[in-house]
């Protein structure tokens, strides 16, 4: 492979996974890695930069990581009322009338709600995701 050319892109993914093979080395210190940034002429500025970047982007990541958290909750605190609730009322359909005939109307259109609500739990990407996490944020820094 001598002779060969890498981008800087390549160069970062190669990195990348040469250190992930290593055997676990434990932890670093800052002026570890402010030595290592100088061996890669990695100037201590541009180290500081991508380190506040770092930081900021490993908050966001953990606000993310609560925000699902919050939105699971309330998926299953819904899905609970929606399961004794409904519980309740088939119950009373066949004790009223022998059979279920009102009740299944409000189960499937009930449940088509609890379904949608589902689907947007467990979807983590999209514009009406950020819209909710940042409604999310604003009313977090408000408490």
């Amino acid at each position: 492979m001598s002779g060969s050319r890498y981008s800087q892109e390549d160069v970062q993914q190669i990195l990348q996974r040469a250190i992930a093979r290593q055997p676990r080395l434990g932890e670093f210190t800052r002026p570890q890695l402010q030595e290592m940034a100088a061996e890669l002429g990695i100037t201590s500025q541009e180290l500081e930069l991508a380190e506040r970047e770092w930081e900021a982007w490993q908050q966001l990541n953990s606000q993310h990581q609560e925000f699902q958290r919050y939105r699971r909750r309330q998926f299953y605190h819904l899905l609970g009322r929606y399961g004794i609730v409904n519980g309740f009322l088939v119950g009373l359909d066949l004790l009223s009338g022998g059979g279920l005939s009102w009740s299944l109307f409000v189960l499937m259109g009930w449940g088509l709600a609890v379904s949608l609500k589902g689907w947007n739990t467990y979807h983590t990407e999209g514009e009406r995701y950020e819209k909710d996490f940042h409604k999310w944020q604003k009313k977090r820094l408000k408490r």
